[in-house]
This record gives C-alpha cells, sequence and structure tokens, in this order.
C-alpha cells in the first residue's frame, strides 16, 4: 500500500508518510501537482485602488516564482496578467505606477492594460503578427470582498472552495477590512509548509500549547466542519468573553463564537474575529522552510485585543515552536506515520488526503 494513501475512515488511516516533509522530490513534485494548480491569495483591491494603474509581484517568490501584474483599465476592469514581455522576455512593470498602457523598457513593445498586443517598433516585416501569443497571459481572478485571488492553471473553480464559507458569513462586512499595516508581520519558520498547516487544522493541541487561547475557548465545544476542499474550526467563547454578534439569519444564532477558523487548500487560512479577520498565507521556501504572512485586516478597532482574537503573536510563537520540533522529529528513522483522533483531528485527516489525492 503506498506511504500516500490516506484512508477514508479516520478511525482506520494512518497519517501521510513522513517522506512528504523531507523529501526534496516530493517538494518539487508539489510545486505543479498543488500549488500551480491552486488558487492563491494576491492581496486586495486597494492595491490598484485608481483606475489606470499597475501592481506587479511574484506568485510564491522563491517556489513558483511566477512574475505577474495586477491592473486597473480607466473603466476600471480589474486584470490579472503575466508581468513578461512575449517579445523577448523582459519584465513589463518594475513597481507600482499609474499608467495607460504596459510599455516594454527593452524595445517599446506595448500592451493594452488587459493584456492585449497593441504596437511594437520595426515589426512591418514580420510575417503572421501579431497572433494571440502576442498578448500577455491573462490569469484568472476571483474576488470575495477586498480579497483578490489567481491560479496559473486552476483545477477547481473558486466557488468550489471559497462558497461554503461565503454562505455561511453573508452578513460579515466585507467590504469593511482595511489592512492595518503595523498589525501584519512575515514569520519565518523551520519547518515544512504541511507541517505548519496541519498545526493550524486541528485545535487538539489547544490545551497542551496554547494556555492564553484556551482561556478563552471552551475546549469541549470545538468543533471542525469538512467541505470540499477547505474546512472550518468554531471557536466557542467562554462565558462573558469577547464572541460575534450573530444575525438571526446565521446558521450558528444563538452560539457565542468568538472565531471562525478557515482553511482553503492548499495554503489560505482566514480567522474571523469580531474585530476582522486575520489572514495566514502560508508561502513554502524550501522542504524545511516556509514563511507565513500575518496580514490584519480591521473592520472594527474597539474590539481589537479582545477574546481568541487577542494576543496571535503569542500564539504564533507557540505554534512554531511546536512544528519546528516536529520538523526534527520526523527525520527519525523510527517514525513514518501516526494515527488521528477521530473527534480532533478530522481538518488534519482531510488536508492529508488532499495531499494524497493531488500528487496521484
Amino acid at each position: 500500500m503506498s506511504d500516500f494513501f490516506i484512508d477514508t475512515n479516520i478511525a482506520k488511516a494512518k497519517t501521510i508518510s513522513t517522506d512528504y516533509y523531507t523529501s526534496e522530490k516530493y517538494f518539487e513534485f508539489s510545486k505543479e501537482k498543488i500549488f500551480a494548480n491552486s488558487w492563491q491569495l494576491i492581496g486586495d483591491t486597494d492595491k490598484i485602488k485608481d483606475a489606470s494603474s499597475a501592481h506587479p509581484f511574484i506568485l510564491l517568490e522563491n517556489y513558483l516564482d511566477e512574475p505577474l501584474v495586477l491592473t486597473k483599465d480607466k473603466e476600471g476592469k480589474i486584470s490579472c496578467l503575466s508581468n513578461v514581455c512575449t517579445h523577448r522576455g523582459n519584465l513589463l512593470a518594475y513597481k507600482p505606477c499609474k499608467l495607460h498602457s504596459l510599455v516594454c523598457k527593452y524595445h517599446g513593445r506595448r500592451f493594452s492594460l488587459d493584456g492585449k498586443f497593441v504596437s511594437m517598433p520595426e515589426f512591418k516585416e514580420v510575417e503572421n503578427f501579431p497572433t494571440k501569443d502576442d498578448d500577455l497571459h491573462s490569469l484568472s481572478l476571483f474576488q470575495w470582498g477586498k480579497f483578490l485571488f489567481t491560479s496559473l492553471d486552476p483545477k477547481i473553480p473558486a466557488d468550489e472552495i471559497y462558497g461554503d464559507i461565503q454562505k455561511r458569513l453573508d452578513w460579515f462586512p466585507m467590504d469593511k477590512l482595511v489592512l492595518n499595516e503595523k498589525l501584519s508581520k512575515d514569520y519565518f519558520v523551520k519547518a515544512n509548509w504541511a507541517l505548519y498547516c496541519e498545526n493550524y487544522l486541528e485545535g487538539f493541541h489547544i490545551p497542551f500549547v496554547h494556555a492564553g487561547l484556551n482561556d478563552v475557548l471552551d475546549f469541549g465545544e470545538y468543533t471542525t466542519e469538512v467541505f470540499r476542499y477547505s474546512n472550518l474550526q468554531i471557536g466557542i467563547a467562554k462565558e462573558g468573553d469577547s464572541c460575534f454578534d450573530l444575525p438571526q439569519s446565521s446558521p450558528d444564532y444563538g452560539k457565542n463564537i468568538a472565531g471562525y477558523y478557515f482553511w482553503a487548500f492548499p495554503n489560505v487560512m482566514l480567522n474571523f474575529y469580531p474585530w476582522g479577520i486575520s489572514v495566514n498565507y502560508i508561502q513554502p521556501i524550501s522542504v524545511n522552510e516556509t514563511k507565513v504572512s500575518f496580514l490584519t485586516y480591521v473592520s472594527d478597532e474597539s474590539k481589537l485585543n479582545t477574546g481568541a482574537g487577542s494576543g496571535l503573536d503569542a500564539v504564533e510563537m507557540e505554534d512554531e515552536e511546536v512544528v519546528e520540533n516536529v520538523q526534527k522529529g520526523v527525520r527519525s528513522r523510527f517514525y513514518k506515520h501516526g494515527r488521528y483522533s477521530p473527534k480532533h483531528e478530522k481538518g488534519t485527516h482531510h488536508f492529508h488526503s488532499l495531499i494524497a489525492e493531488f500528487i496521484g
């Protein structure tokens, strides 16, 4: 039986092989099999707030390393394009700027802000020119509130990943979110990206690792709901602690919910609190190093530093210590697989099942 077979019955299943966390082969394999096919968070609409503007970026720098550019034309249409000139491969936009067209600084090839080829000096003699290959590659774009997502080669419609949580939290003020740069931070973790994700995907460790968080959450009421390509953990506040004022239309109405912890395969985490959203964007760097970007989007500043959504830096330090030690442990010749708690590790079992499915 393959080391990457995950039994659908969690009570019988063994965890994914430790080779996944330690092998360069599987790290590289996942680049095309998982990340190139998945939807990646690329920021929010404030990056291109003005019409006739462009914002270049690298998608998953040090891993996919794909140069892309967000554009917004004078009509307000947002596009996500390849940032590579179709003539000789030069980068087009070097930094965020306002402009009416994308012009290559190498030989002057010009593109409209939706990626269509416009003109090229000294090309009158070229036969069968221009063709569609001379346009910039246009990527799929998915928008939820202010958040923007794209995929190099999407195998799954974005609605199949985010639809469940959009319906569940249709009352949440996504349009009021504002990025707080001072409260946002990057962390570098000496562990495989998958170990960081699977730690997030279970609340089993909370009483053992997060004393402060455990003080405000009712661990006995902590639940996990599994969808096809995502899952949701729900933290219930202890009596008197900060929680959502839910509308009657919510299926969770009447519950003292401190936080909704939503994960989208493979590497996007959206943590909903009464004050806003803490985004955790997980970016593989090497087989045993990961960059984690904490992006703090605030909708109600009066509720900051309360309840489960407070002290996030301390929680992160506690998580990092655990996953870095697990990275050391999975290299052991005496450990190959573990087992799952059917009650508390449904999210991790689901994650491992998706990895096994995508890498075949």
